[in-house]
């Protein structure tokens, strides 16, 4: 959904249209923090449901609105259901699943050409035949201050120390989610140093929060998992001096809203889905069976992660906020391990294990 609004910030810079997005209700908060968009409309169905009559009521519901064009993103069937019924005159997607007729603007899908998720979204803005951009529209949430504010009184955040941002979480998967207890470690490093910390996940990974708040028994690493809503996580994201993530949907948040992110690669890859900003720092494990794109180790060693130390992470994340000073390493989540650092601009040792 972050991603998407590079594909909304092109159409606006071409035509200017009104451009309306039908979405599930948990992402419509991120609607309303982006400019292009003059309204989000929910689609009351779950993940992977067809839920036929619910795409055809609403169909027929927006066909009222008449629409000239529709952009469908996903490339499965049930996904061009609410367009078509909608009687869109223009429905424009790549080839998917039976979707003749459902779709009559087909665009080829080239993975070695769009091998980047923004780049798909993006081509299906532009005129058949027509090249991508050189430099695709970076997203930008609008962050709220005001609303941190009150935020921050209500969940007692401490406004005297910056505070750095920790995801735990993935929803995809373990095979990407470095170990709890490396950012619990890291939670009691950055605290040492002086920094707040703010753990910020779903209900789902509460218990992850946890563990990493239970590290530290000084009041200044806050488990925020399952407290935020996601228009408040846009707030807290843009109010916090960096963010440490895995691959995940709030590393994207945290990207849009301009703040520095500490990115850790697992199973994925920071050449299919990179945080969309220049202020990024990427740490990763070059291993000969990485990126294989799975949910869980497949080999069962999980070395592309485990093999990510603290001592990495922290040294990246100093040097986002700017501190100089790193306490010692104690040992307690094992060895520092190898990995590649790459920043914009450049400014770590890239040490690559090739396994």
């Amino acid at each position: 959904m972050v991603l998407a609004q590079a594909l909304y910030k092109l159409l606006r810079s071409r035509a200017n249209p009104v451009i309306d997005v039908v979405a599930p209700a948990w992402s419509l908060p991120l609607l309303e923090r982006m400019p292009e968009v003059a309204r989000g409309i929910e689609l009351a169905a779950g993940h992977g449901e067809l839920a036929l009559g619910t795409r055809i009521k609403l169909g027929r519901r927006l066909a009222a609105e008449g629409y000239d064009r529709a952009i469908v993103l996903p490339r499965s069937f049930k996904a061009a259901l609410v367009p078509f019924f909608a009687r869109v005159p223009v429905r424009t997607g790549y080839r998917g699943e039976a979707r003749h007729g459902l779709i009559n603007d087909i665009r080829p899908f080239d993975p070695g050409v769009l091998d980047q998720t923004v780049k798909r979204f993006v081509a299906l803005g532009i005129e058949p035949g027509e090249p991508l951009p050189q430099a695709l529209p970076s997203p930008e949430l609008e962050p709220r201050p005001e609303r941190f504010a009150e935020l921050a009184a209500r969940l007692g955040l401490a406004a005297d120390a910056p505070a750095v941002a920790l995801m735990p979480g993935a929803e995809y998967g373990p095979a990407k989610r470095w170990p709890v207890e490396r950012f619990a470690e890291l939670a009691a490093r950055l605290s040492a140093a002086g920094l707040g910390v703010w753990v910020l996940g779903s209900q789902k990974e509460r218990g992850l929060g946890d563990v990493i708040e239970r590290a530290v028994d000084n009041g200044r690493v806050r488990n925020l998992c399952g407290q935020t809503r996601l228009e408040e996580a846009v707030d807290v994201l843009a109010a916090s001096v960096a963010a440490v993530t895995n691959d995940s949907g709030l590393m994207h948040v945290a990207a849009a809203v301009g703040t520095h992110v500490v990115a850790i690669y697992g199973s994925s890859s920071p050449d299919f889905t990179p945080p969309m900003t220049r202020a990024r720092t990427i740490v990763r494990v070059g291993l000969d069976c990485s990126p294989c794109f799975e949910r869980n180790c497949p080999l069962g060693h999980l070395r592309c992660l485990r093999d990510i130390g603290v001592e990495t992470v922290l040294t990246a994340t100093l040097e986002a906020v700017g501190s100089k000073t790193i306490p010692p390493f104690d040992g307690r989540s094992g060895p520092a391990g190898d990995a590649a650092v790459e920043g914009q601009p450049a400014s770590h040792v890239d040490r690559r294990d090739h396994g």
